[in-house]
């Protein structure tokens, strides 16, 4: 049992002194009944919460998909830079969303934005890391030495050695190259690239996990994971 201001301004719609105000009006009803104060207890999952007649949809966590396009910074926050958090619409934003992983300023593709801190420590520590897919354009298509490589792994330049990792071409003009890591090492698609003397142009990331990017996402959009599509991010 929470308060009910609590369980209300968790959904992000309301701050907790907004729902104290709707209360006040005579706007908020719990179980049919208006609600005199803020402070009463209620049982998120079971009871019926409605504000001026709205029915309180309860989430306790928020997992959500963005499209993210080039310039935009995997931070929560930023005095200079458009972060991904300020692209989620208020319909899915609420207090305490962040990045799970990050992407380069100039990658483009999916972002996983969640408050959910227990399932990105899940989904991004080394022990359970899930594999995470990319689309690469190059200066030039790679040699079959070059594949074997990164099945291999790759010692950067500055002597990191990145594990292995899989990667095929997907076409050869313009050479893109489909790159398959379980790291999260920083420029590390690109960093291994030029390791083997090739350039990034160009990177997208496709896939998390077993879950692909909707491509119905237009970049700078997002739309909320389903639970199902939860399951299979965590399918590596």
């Amino acid at each position: 049992m929470e308060r009910l201001d609590k369980i209300i301004s968790s959904q992000g719609k309301y701050s907790r002194s907004e729902v104290k105000k709707l209360v006040r009006a005579g706007l908020v009803t719990l179980n049919g009944e208006k609600v005199k104060s803020a402070d009463v207890k209620a049982d998120a999952e079971r009871d019926t919460i409605t504000v001026d007649g709205e029915a309180v949809s309860y989430r306790k966590h928020i997992y959500i998909m963005l499209n993210k396009p080039k310039g935009v910074v995997s931070a929560t926050d930023d005095a200079v830079h458009k972060t991904v958090i300020d692209l989620v619409p208020p319909a899915l934003y609420r207090q305490g969303l962040f990045p799970a992983g990050r992407l380069d300023g100039d990658t483009t593709g999916f972002v996983l934005i969640t408050d959910d801190g227990d399932f990105a420590h899940r989904i991004l520590s080394p022990k359970n890391h899930i594999i995470k897919t990319y689309h690469a354009t190059l200066d030039h298509t790679l040699s079959a030495e070059d594949i074997i490589a990164f099945t291999e792994g790759i010692d950067l330049r500055d002597g990191t050695l990145c594990l292995e990792a899989q990667v095929k071409m997907l076409s050869e003009n313009p050479p893109v190259a489909e790159v398959k890591i379980h790291e999260g090492k920083y420029h590390q698609v690109k960093r291994m690239f030029a390791a083997l003397g090739n350039r990034v142009t160009e990177l997208k990331r496709v896939k998390m996990g077993g879950l692909d990017l909707d491509e119905r996402l237009k970049e700078g959009e997002c739309r909320e994971i389903t639970a199902e599509e939860l399951e299979i991010i965590q399918n590596r």
